[in-house]
C-alpha cells in the first residue's frame, strides 16, 4: 500500500490555524448559534460584534455551509461573530441590524454564484432557491457580492470589507459574463472591497483577522496568499514579466514560460516528462512554441529575483475586453499559475493609463494539513438551521424547509479539492487541485455525532465524499514534483504515472463506518471519478456491493472525442470498463443495480454530428434522459474562455491557434438538447429537419435501428406521418420498448461551490 498523501510539504512555511494567540473576546465562550439579532447578542453578553458576516444563503450551522465554517473558525480564534443572512438589499438599514463591526465585514453571495443560482443555462429566471427556506427564489440580488458590499459601505463607510466565496473567486480577474454577454471588470474593482479572499479561505482569513485586530491598516495587508486587492503600481523590488512578451534576458533554466506545461518544457529541453502519459498534445504545423532567448551580452551578469518576488502582468481589462484572443491568453496564464507550489503573483490593469488601477492577485493559499482539516470540521457546529427558520413547533418543515440542508443533513465531507481539471467545472479553480483530506478518526467521529445528535436520523448516511467520491488521500507520489508541476489535470489525457491510485484508506473508512453500531447503510452520493476507480478493482467491489442504493450516477459527459478533448474527460472506453466491473460485482452480490450516466449538451467543441452520435449511443444502450444539462459558461472556467474566444486555451494561444466549434444561438442549443432527449415526441420535428440536413435521413424510420420514427403523435392519440403533411391520421403504432429504460435526471445547475466546506445545492449531487 502506498503511503498516505499529506499536504504538509506545502504547509511548511504556513502558520498553523491553531497557533495564533486567541483574541481577548474568547472569554465569552462558544455560541449555540452565531447571533442573527441584537437580542441574541445580549443573551451572549455581547455589546458588539468583532466581525459581521453577510451571506446570500439562509444560515445553517453545518460544515457544508461556507459562512458557518468561516464563522466558527473565527469564533475559535476568539472573535465575536454575527451573521446577517439574506438581508433586504434595497437599503442599508438591514445591514445595521447587529451594529457596527469592530474589525471588518465578511461578505459572500453564498455557497453558489448568485447568477448561476438565479438563472438557467437559457438565461431564464429560476423560481426556486435550494438555500432559502421554502425553496423560494428571489431572496438575493443579482451579483449579490457587489450589492452586499455596496450596502455594507453605506451602512458603515469606515469598516473594511473582506469579500469571499465562490462568486468572488471566479471573478477575481476580468471575466466573461454569460448573462450580459460581455467581459466584466474584476469583482475587486466593482465591489470596491478592501480585500478579496479566493479559494478555501480559512488560512488567509485567520491571518487577516488577527492583523486587523492588532490595528494594522487594511491597506497594508497585501502579502497574504490567496488574496486580491487594488494597488496603483508595482512596488519596488518586484520583477515584472509581461505575459505576452516572454523573451527576456537571463539564464534559460531560471525562467518558466507561462505558456508551457511541464511536458512542453521537458520537450523543449530534448527530454520527456515522466508525468505525461501518452504525450502532450501536438502543436499545429507551422506554429512554433514560444521560448526564452537569453541575451548573450548579459549572460551571468543579471541575477533574477526569486519567484516570490516575481509578478506576471496580464493584458489589461480594456485589452481582453476588446480582443478575445488576449482574453483566452490571460485565462490560460491564470490557470497555469494555480499550483501553490510554484504560482506567481498576477496583476491586471483596469482603466486608462492616467487613472489605471492594478488588480493584484497573490499566489493561491497553502492547502490545509490533515490536522487543520480535522480542526475545522471538529468545531462545535449545531448541525441544523438557525432557530429563526423554525415554525411554532420548532420544526424545519413546510414553508421553513431548506432543501439544501435536507440534502446534506446526513452526509459527511471527507476531503476538498480535485485534480480532474474538467474545463467546465469550477471546483479546481476554487478549491485547487491539491487534495486536502480529513483523518479517518475525524470522519468516524462525525458519523457518530450524526447518529447520536441529529434529529430524524434513520441509520442511513447519505454520502461520504466531497467534490468527488474517490480522491480521498490520493495525490502525487513526490511532493517535490507536485510542487513544481504545471499540468491542469492529473488524469488527462491519461492517469499520470506519478499519481497514487491507492483506494486503501477509503476502503478502510467505508468498512469502519458501516461497522458502527446504529449505522444501517452508508451510501455514496458524490460524483465518482470512474477512470480512477477502475485502477482499484477492490474499491469498485467494495463500493458496488455495499454502498450503492440501486443506482449509481457517473458522468462520462459525452461519447465523442471532439467534445471530450475540450472537456478534458476520458474516452467512453473508461466508462465501458467501469460498467463491466459494476455489473460483475453487482451480479456476485446478487443485486440488480443500474448506472445512470450524465451528459452535457452544447459544450464547446461539440458538433451537431457529435450530438447525433451520442443520441445513437443512448438509444443503443437503452437510456432515456429525463432532464438534460446544457453547457453553462461559468466565470473563469476554461470552457467559458473557449465559448467567448473560439480558441482552445488548453494549448498555446496565438492568432492562428486552434479554433473551437462554439454552440451559439437558441436554435442550435435547442437542437443539441433535443438529441439528448431523442425519445421526446416534441423534439422529433426538429430532429427530422436536422438529420435530413446532415444527410442522415437513414436514422428516421419505425424500426429498432432508427433514432426517431416517421410518425408524429396527435392530441387525440392518433398519429400523422411526417412524410406527408396531409396524410390521414391513424391509430398510433406501438413503439418498440427500450430495454433497461432509465431516467437520467439533471438539474441544469453548475458544479457546486464548496466555499469553506461542501455546499449541498441540488447540483452538488451531479457526478463529475
Amino acid at each position: 500500500m502506498n503511503a498516505p498523501v499529506d499536504v504538509s510539504f506545502f504547509a511548511r512555511a504556513a502558520k498553523p490555524l491553531t497557533s495564533y494567540r486567541k483574541y481577548w473576546a474568547a472569554r465569552f465562550g462558544t455560541a449555540p448559534f452565531l447571533p442573527m439579532s441584537r437580542a441574541e447578542m445580549e443573551r451572549l453578553g455581547w455589546d458588539s460584534c468583532d466581525v459581521i458576516l453577510v451571506t446570500g444563503d439562509a444560515y445553517v450551522d453545518h460544515p457544508s455551509f461556507g459562512m458557518a465554517v468561516i464563522g466558527r473558525v473565527l469564533e475559535a480564534q476568539g472573535f465575536r461573530v454575527g451573521i446577517i443572512a439574506q438581508p433586504d438589499w434595497h437599503s442599508a438599514e438591514p445591514f445595521k441590524a447587529l451594529g457596527k463591526p469592530n474589525l471588518f465585514w465578511g461578505v459572500t453571495a453564498g455557497n453558489m454564484d448568485s447568477m448561476i443560482n438565479r438563472y438557467t443555462a437559457d438565461r431564464k429566471i429560476r423560481s426556486d432557491d435550494a438555500y432559502t427556506p421554502g425553496d423560494q427564489g428571489g431572496k438575493r440580488p443579482d451579483r449579490a457580492a457587489i450589492v452586499y458590499s455596496q450596502r455594507c459601505r453605506e451602512a458603515f463607510p469606515d469598516v473594511p470589507i473582506v469579500l469571499g466565496g465562490i462568486e468572488g473567486s471566479l471573478r477575481r480577474i476580468a471575466h466573461y459574463d454569460y448573462w450580459s454577454d460581455k467581459v466584466r471588470r474584476s469583482i475587486v474593482v466593482d465591489s470596491k472591497c478592501d480585500l478579496l479572499l479566493y479559494g478555501n479561505a480559512e488560512r488567509a482569513l485567520v491571518e487577516v483577522a488577527h492583523r486587523l485586530a492588532a490595528r494594522e491598516p487594511v491597506q497594508q495587508i497585501n502579502d497574504v496568499r490567496g488574496t486580491a486587492f487594488v494597488r496603483r503600481e508595482t512596488p519596488e523590488g518586484w520583477f515584472e514579466i509581461d505575459s505576452r512578451s516572454v523573451d527576456l534576458p537571463g539564464r534559460v533554466d531560471e525562467h518558466i514560460n507561462p505558456y508551457m506545461t511541464t511536458a512542453e518544457q521537458a520537450q523543449a529541453q530534448g527530454s520527456s516528462c515522466a508525468k505525461e502519459e501518452g504525450g502532450a498534445p501536438q502543436a499545429e504545423p507551422g506554429v512554433q512554441p514560444l521560448s526564452f532567448m537569453p541575451n548573450p551580452a548579459l549572460s551571468g551578469k543579471r541575477k533574477l529575483p526569486p519567484r516570490e518576488r516575481t509578478v506576471i502582468r496580464l493584458p489589461s481589462y480594456e485589452q481582453v475586453k476588446a480582443d478575445p484572443v488576449l482574453y483566452a491568453h490571460a485565462n490560460r496564464v491564470l490557470h497555469l499559475e494555480t499550483n501553490p507550489g510554484n504560482a506567481r503573483a498576477l496583476v491586471q490593469a483596469h482603466g486608462e493609463a492616467a487613472t489605471a488601477r492594478d488588480v493584484w492577485i497573490n499566489p493561491p493559499p497553502i492547502p490545509l494539513t490533515t490536522a487543520e482539516m480535522d480542526h475545522v470540521f471538529g468545531l462545535p457546529y449545531a448541525r441544523s438551521p438557525h432557530p429563526v427558520y423554525a415554525d411554532e413547533s420548532g420544526s424545519h418543515d413546510g414553508a421553513t424547509k431548506i432543501p439544501a440542508w435536507e440534502m446534506i443533513r446526513f452526509s459527511v465531507n471527507i476531503m476538498r479539492g480535485c485534480f480532474g481539471g474538467c474545463t467546465f467545472c469550477s471546483i479546481t479553480e476554487h478549491e485547487g487541485r491539491i487534495i486536502q483530506s480529513r483523518s479517518e478518526d475525524s470522519v468516524i467521529h462525525e458519523i457518530e455525532e450524526i447518529r447520536d445528535k441529529v434529529a430524524g436520523f434513520t441509520g442511513v448516511i447519505s454520502d461520504l465524499g466531497g467534490p468527488t467520491a474517490n480522491m480521498y488521500r490520493i495525490g502525487c507520489r513526490s511532493p517535490e514534483i507536485e510542487a513544481a508541476c504545471r499540468k491542469p489535470s492529473c488524469v488527462y489525457p491519461g492517469i499520470c504515472q506519478n499519481l497514487t491510485t491507492d483506494h486503501g484508506p477509503l476502503i478502510s473508512m467505508y468498512r469502519r463506518g458501516r461497522a458502527l453500531k446504529g449505522i444501517k447503510k452508508i451510501l455514496i452520493g458524490s460524483g465518482l471519478r470512474y477512470d480512477l476507480a477502475v485502477q482499484s478493482p477492490e474499491y469498485v467491489k467494495e463500493l458496488v456491493q455495499h454502498h450503492v442504493g440501486g443506482y449509481l450516477k457517473i458522468a462520462p459527459e459525452h461519447t465523442e472525442q471532439g467534445p471530450l478533448s475540450k472537456m478534458m474527460k476520458p474516452g467512453i472506453g473508461s466508462y465501458d470498463r467501469f460498467k463491466q466491473m459494476f455489473e460483475k460485482f453487482s451480479a456476485e452480490a446478487g443485486k440488480k443495480q443500474f448506472l445512470i450516466p450524465y451528459f452535457i449538451a452544447a459544450h464547446p467543441g461539440t458538433s451537431d454530428e457529435d450530438m447525433m452520435s451520442l443520441a445513437v449511443w443512448l438509444k443503443k444502450n437503452g437510456f432515456r434522459a429525463d432532464q438534460v444539462q446544457t453547457f453553462y459558461p461559468s466565470p473563469m472556467a476554461t470552457a467559458t474562455a473557449m465559448y467567448h474566444s473560439g480558441r482552445n486555451p488548453l494549448r498555446k494561444i496565438t492568432r492562428d491557434s486552434e479554433g473551437v466549434d462554439i454552440v451559439r444561438g437558441e436554435k442550435r442549443r435547442r437542437l443539441h438538447k433535443a438529441f439528448l432527449r431523442y425519445h421526446d415526441p416534441n423534439n422529433w420535428p426538429l430532429l427530422r429537419e436536422a438529420l435530413k440536413a446532415m444527410g442522415r435521413a437513414d436514422l428516421i424510420g419505425n424500426g429498432k435501428q432508427h433514432l426517431i420514427p416517421t410518425w408524429q403523435p396527435l392530441n387525440d392519440g392518433s398519429y400523422q406521418s411526417a412524410r406527408r403533411k396531409n396524410s390521414t391520421p391513424a391509430p398510433r403504432p406501438s413503439a418498440a420498448p427500450v430495454k433497461g429504460r432509465i431516467l437520467t435526471q439533471h438539474t441544469g445547475l453548475p458544479p457546486r461551490d464548496t466555499g469553506a466546506g461542501r455546499p449541498p445545492a441540488k447540483a452538488s449531487r451531479r457526478p463529475r
